[in-house]
Parts: structure tokens; C-alpha cells; sequence
């Protein structure tokens, strides 16, 4: 059984402690509790935590702390040869840019008809994408975009709490757009102190660019130092910021630049 939180609680009652969430073996793995609200206070006091929320069309809030995490160390992206040149391409092409935050509405839009690796459907219901738009207006929630003459062609969001990001979801509307913009997360993370950015899922999209799992006390450990920093005040990108990342070497490299 799991904890159920008041339906009418924004926050006074505490999360149950993450290691009781559901283990691998059963049929809810990372399930940790059941109810509550949506509400500004409650989901910053569950992303600190490395406790998120995820729910199909019908079920109570479901809150979840998968172990191990799959995390992208933004020093271990791997930046295939593939992608330099596409990312040189496109830093070179009048009309190509990164936009962060520039049309937040139509990225989780997208983003929420996007179905999961290995799932049926969106995740994103509407009750969690007004949630996101509300912390998004607090300027806890950021998107990352790739515009191309003048289009909305790819993106993702996530939150970012000190100096912490949590990925939630990305889109692509054209080939490798969707790429760019993770690109463009990492130089700015780089830049901006971001060591780790949270993927919650194991995918092996993620895995082929360079995250990998982290067991629950070395996430948490790390989530309460970055959390407890100061929080980037930059949310705008800059082309110098693609300089974070090796584009001029054609040899596959983590490494910062």
C-alpha cells in the first residue's frame, strides 16, 4: 500500500520518506504516493526531493521517485560526430537560433502530444500542464526552443530549482530540432554552474547522448546541494554560449570545452 496525501493539502502535509517508494519489482517501480494538489508549494517541495508527478487521464495524482535516476551530466554529453555537424550547420545559417522561454504555451502543447518511450498516449494531462504553466509564470519552468526562419521547429522544458534542471519533456516537429535544443540546455548549463540535469526515465535515447543511472543517495545528495545554490538569473541565450560545447573537432567528445 501507499500513502495517499489530503485531497485539500497544498504542502502542510510531508511527503513519506523516498525510500519507501514501490521497488523493481512490483508493477508501479518508483511509485511512492497518491493525492494531494498540484499547487506551487507542493511540487517544489517534491522536485527538491527528486519527487515528480505522473498520471494518465482519470487516475488521483500519482507521485513517483524512480531509483536509480537517469541523469545527464552535462560534462558527459556525448556529442556525436553526427550532431557537431548538424549543430554547425545550424549555428552558421542565418534564420537558425535557440530561444529560451519564447513560446512556452505552444512547447508543452507539443511536448504534451508527444507519447513516452514505450507508452501509449501523453502523460502531460491537462491539470499538470496548467500546473507547469503556473510555475512557468513564477519563473520556475523554463523551455529551450529551435526556431528556424522564424518556426517553432523543436524544444523541451523542465524546472529548474538553484542550480538543478529537471528535464520533463521534449518535441521535435523536424529532424534533429528536438536535438539542438537539448544541445543548447547543455552550453547553457555549462555556463550557468548546471552539473546534472534530471531525466527521471531510462531511455536509450538519452543513454546514446550520454546519461546513465545514479543510484537514490547519490541523486538525492547532489539534489540537496544543487538546490540550495543560488538560481541562474540569465534565461536568454546567447550564441556565445554555444562555445561551451567542442563544435570544431569532428572527434565524438564529452569533455567541456
Amino acid at each position: 500500500m501507499i500513502d495517499w496525501l489530503p485531497d485539500n493539502d497544498d504542502g502542510q502535509a510531508p511527503f513519506p520518506p523516498t525510500s519507501r517508494a514501490l521497488g523493481p519489482d512490483t508493477e508501479a517501480p518508483g511509485l511512492l504516493c497518491a493525492g494531494g494538489q498540484l499547487s506551487l508549494r507542493r511540487l517544489e517541495q517534491a522536485y527538491r526531493r527528486g519527487i515528480f508527478p505522473w498520471y494518465s487521464p482519470g487516475e488521483p495524482i500519482l507521485w513517483w521517485s524512480t531509483a536509480p535516476r537517469m541523469v545527464l551530466q552535462t560534462a558527459q554529453f556525448r556529442l556525436h560526430r553526427s550532431l557537431k555537424k548538424v549543430l554547425r550547420r545550424f549555428v552558421a545559417t542565418p534564420g537558425c537560433e535557440v530561444r529560451i522561454d519564447g513560446a512556452f504555451e505552444r512547447v508543452i502543447g507539443h511536448c504534451a502530444s508527444v507519447a513516452r518511450e514505450g507508452q501509449n498516449g501523453t502523460w502531460i494531462v491537462p491539470e499538470l500542464q496548467q500546473a507547469y504553466r503556473r510555475w512557468h509564470a513564477a519563473g520556475g519552468v523554463h523551455s529551450f526552443e529551435t526556431w528556424i526562419d522564424g518556426r517553432l521547429v523543436g524544444g523541451l522544458y523542465g524546472v529548474c530549482i538553484g542550480r538543478m534542471f529537471y528535464g520533463e519533456s521534449m518535441f521535435a516537429l523536424q529532424t534533429d530540432a528536438s536535438k539542438i535544443a537539448l544541445s543548447a540546455l547543455v552550453a547553457f548549463c555549462r555556463a550557468e554552474g548546471i552539473a546534472w540535469i534530471d531525466c527521471q526515465q531510462q531511455t536509450r535515447h538519452l543513454a546514446s547522448l550520454g546519461a546513465a543511472p545514479v543510484d537514490r543517495a547519490a541523486f538525492e545528495a547532489h539534489i540537496a546541494h544543487a538546490t540550495a545554490l543560488p538560481a541562474s538569473q540569465r534565461w536568454t541565450y546567447d550564441v556565445a554560449l554555444w562555445r561551451q560545447l567542442p563544435l570544431d573537432s569532428d572527434s565524438p567528445t564529452s569533455e567541456p570545452a
